[in-house]
């Protein structure tokens, strides 16, 4: 029998996973490739033998999206599996219409076929797009299973963009494990938070062994999810977050909208900043698709840690994937900027180097602000070299991170904190009091 030839579309996190979980090991499918889109440098490499399993013993190829078509049609690839996250329906469908034109099914992967179960408790965030506030939401619910007397540990959604092999498995912590990890800005966007609060995170390819690894030291599995992905792990309380920011991208957003019609909880985040009314045909329309949905309220609370920014001319510092993928033009430091009384937001422009003036170029409806991209060495010195260019009289870091840690940078840095507070709705204390009874009850032994 010849086996099903497959091609997986991916950004180096939902398409290993698929793979792991729906097609390694088994003898009736061949995955001849991933395509690699999103984050530059995951192409042209290889997903590697020691993860691919038996059936592959040279591994396999990871090409550029740009090669879909060419593959299918010289590998004679019988469907191309969709397997990344936080892009318009029209964009799901145009990447169909490339597969079916080349002369292959398309197909997705749903939640029943990849999540893994658990033996521990599982709560997991998850959004409707990129920057709606999952990390703090994540923050905030591990703070309230802690202060029940639990040990949560946090699972992140995966961003393996260096040796595989080596990040198979990788846990966090202590801030040593950054450096050790060889971890990248946006990696550190993530676990440095939780580290700070003491708390273990793992993250990596292999996300089962992940789980068993994780299950050994936790009370409450805690799945943090990346962009608008659905989680990898099944669910005894899921947290969508939803952002009224962009309202209506919740019914426009692949996978957002499975997000909300599976959620548990939608917190609607940003209340503080958005429009009422956008707020509220938001709540209608989650409501309609999901009426089992318990629908929260919540804003971010922002607080400067550092000189204070009233009267300085100040280069802001923005969460990378917010801005690019995410589709925002700004982000907590811009409105930190605007609150706090900065004299100037100066425009980076002029001064910015290399793949940061890439970015800007591709984004031009950016409000003044530099994303913080730092996916490798060179864009991280060229992260570096644009901030020291700038003429301001201060860094304003809305990223989660402590930039002092990897940039030496020429100016004063005052970090934008921004925690999730609570406004309406059931407080999620109560929500989460299922999961803590569920802690007290003995976990089974074995396989």
């Amino acid at each position: 029998m010849i086996p099903k030839q497959i091609v997986i579309m991916g950004a180096a996190g939902r398409d290993f996973h698929d793979f792991n979980v729906a097609f390694r090991g088994d003898p009736q499918v061949r995955v001849v490739a991933f395509t690699a889109t999103q984050i530059p440098g995951i192409a042209d490499r290889r997903y590697p033998a020691e993860l691919a399993g038996p059936g592959y013993p040279e591994g396999i190829p990871i090409l550029a999206e740009a090669e879909l078509e060419q593959v299918v049609r010289e590998q004679a690839v019988d469907a191309v599996v969709f397997a990344y996250s936080d892009v318009s329906h029209e964009t799901v469908m145009h990447a169909a219409s490339r597969a079916l034109a080349a002369g292959a099914d398309f197909e997705l992967l749903g939640p029943g076929r990849t999540m893994i179960e658990s033996r521990r408790p599982v709560v997991a965030v998850g959004a409707t797009r990129t920057g709606a506030g999952k990390s703090q939401t994540t923050r905030y619910v591990a703070a309230l299973l802690a202060a029940e007397g639990l040990t949560p540990v946090v699972i992140r959604h995966p961003m393996p963009y260096g040796d595989l092999v080596a990040q198979r498995v990788q846990r966090y912590a202590t801030h040593a494990d950054l450096d050790r990890y060889d971890t990248t800005i946006e990696e550190r966007e993530e676990y440095e938070p939780h580290l700070d609060a003491g708390r273990i995170v793992y993250a990596g390819v292999d996300y089962e062994e992940i789980l068993r690894a994780a299950e050994t030291e936790a009370d409450v599995i805690l799945w943090d999810g990346g962009n608008n992905d659905f989680p990898f792990y099944r669910p005894d309380l899921f947290i969508v977050v939803a952002d009224p920011l962009r309202s209506g991208d919740e019914m426009h957003f692949h996978p957002g909208e499975t997000n909300v019609r599976m959620a548990d909880v939608v917190i609607i985040n940003k209340i503080d900043s958005a429009d009422p009314a956008a707020v509220d045909s938001m709540a209608m329309r989650i409501a309609e698709v999901n009426p089992r949905a318990t629908i929260l309220t919540a804003r971010s609370d922002l607080s400067l840690v550092g000189d204070p920014v009233a009267g300085k001319r100040v280069v802001v510092v923005e969460d990378g994937p917010t801005l690019t993928h995410g589709g925002m033009t700004f982000g907590a430091g811009i409105v930190a900027a605007r609150r706090f009384g900065a004299k100037a937001v100066v425009d980076p422009t002029s001064a910015a180097v290399g793949s940061i003036r890439d970015v800007l170029d591709r984004y031009p409806a950016l409000e003044p602000l530099v994303p913080a991209m730092g996916y490798g060495p060179t864009q991280t010195q060229e992260l570096e070299a644009t901030l020291n260019a700038v003429e301001a009289d201060l860094v304003l870091a809305a990223t989660p991170i402590d930039l002092t840690r990897i940039l030496r940078l020429d100016k004063p840095v005052s970090r934008v904190r921004y925690e999730l507070a609570q406004v309406d709705g059931p407080p999620l204390e109560t929500l989460i009091a299922p999961i803590v009874a569920a802690t007290r009850v003995p976990i089974a032994t074995g396989s």
